[in-house]
């Protein structure tokens, strides 16, 4: 979802660069961390409902009354990172702007880093045109590498993804899949070396994993859960993190079956996380959905592994403008595909696009408290 958000980031790190005078810098750590208990922390995307610096502002204050954290998920400056960890980059100004957005509004940060196309899984994001489209590619390695060790050392995060939803992409090209897996332990073991509480894990889609996605490139057997694709990650994963959208997979959340997740239970003695989801209340392209089904999905999700989630962050607090958003993507280059697969994601929101709550809404906020 990198492109759903880009665009409202630097909206709002515009607005607080203006007047500011000087650089900004990273707020201190909470002195009380929800992430030192066992509660679960619950949060979103920074995902606002229309394209405007009031969006942003007013997303992060409704935040504060529905979250405890927020997920940054942002792409990887391949050419600035290439030769450095310590490069000069916007991209860093941009991350230390959310830190101090999180902060104003008691909100914890955790970060995943995305190699990958938010909208396709299947490609990278923003690769330049020279350069081999493998993990196996050492400028694709080297900068990687680097850019990770520059949000070790500047932001200190406590928990770090270092690929989302990797296994679409490790079905897809099975040959590079090695590669990452590689690249993966290389990485882990170097930020073990220099911030060894720092939790780190790859996301893992849940309905690819269990073969549920039409026109699965590895043909797989419906429910036959492919763990080897989470177990080759190991013993480098500090807690098992999964999304999960099953309206690409049933009809209505009704259907979701009452053992859909809880096999993480049994499979792993580690702690789990739900990184991404959610479910739709409308109908939308071949997807179905109502508000109901939101509630299921927050139920089935709730009494199958709840116990045991680390965090839980649910996509978008609000359904947004798709209007307002083709129009910035179509701006910035985008394509069709990349705005009609966005629309997907439109309705998916706790609440309407002029805030208001959705039944999901009370049952979300009654779990968090």
């Amino acid at each position: 979802m990198r492109k759903l958000f880009i665009f409202i980031c630097i909206l709002a790190i515009t607005t607080l660069a203006c007047g500011a005078g000087e650089a900004p810098t990273v707020p201190p750590a909470r002195q009380t961390s929800i992430f030192d208990t066992d509660k679960t922390a619950y949060g979103f995307f920074p995902s606002a409902p229309e394209v405007s610096v009031e969006s942003v502002f007013q997303l992060y204050k409704d935040f504060g009354e529905h979250a405890d954290v927020v997920l940054l998920q942002k792409g990887i400056p391949w050419e600035e990172f290439l030769q450095s960890a310590e490069a000069e980059s916007a991209q860093i100004t941009d991350i230390t702007n959310q830190y101090i957005l999180a902060s104003q509004n008691n909100l914890e940060t955790i970060q995943v880093i995305d190699p990958l196309n938010g909208l396709n899984r299947r490609e990278f994001s923003g690769l330049p045109e020279n350069w081999e489209a493998t993990f196996a590619n050492p400028d694709v390695r080297a900068a990687f590498t680097n850019y990770t060790l520059r949000i070790v050392r500047e932001f200190h995060p406590r928990y770090l993804g270092l690929a989302s939803e990797i296994n679409t992409y490790m079905d897809t090209y099975p040959e590079d899949a090695p590669n990452f897996v590689s690249l993966y332990h290389e990485v882990y073991a170097k930020i073990k070396a220099e911030a060894p509480d720092t939790q780190v894990f790859v996301t893992f889609q849940w309905e690819d994993l269990n073969n549920l996605f039409i026109g699965d490139p590895s043909g797989g057997v419906p429910y036959q859960t492919k763990w080897e694709l989470v177990e080759v990650f190991e013993p480098d994963l500090d807690l098992w993190v999964i999304s999960t959208y099953p309206f690409t997979a049933f009809d209505s959340a009704s259907e979701i079956p009452a053992d859909y997740y809880t096999p993480l239970l049994t499979r792993t003695d580690k702690l789990l996380a739900v990184a991404e989801g959610g479910f739709t209340s409308l109908d939308i392209g071949p997807f179905h959905g109502q508000e109901q089904d939101q509630v299921d999905y927050l139920n089935a999700i709730h009494s199958q592994i709840g116990g045991r989630l680390k965090f839980w962050i649910y996509l978008t607090l609000n359904d947004f403008d798709l209007d307002s958003y083709a129009k910035m993507m179509k701006k910035q280059g985008a394509g069709d595909d990349d705005v009609n697969t966005l629309g997907m994601f439109s309705s998916i929101g706790l609440r309407q696009f002029d805030r208001t709550p959705k039944p999901a809404m009370e049952v979300w906020d009654s779990f968090r408290k």
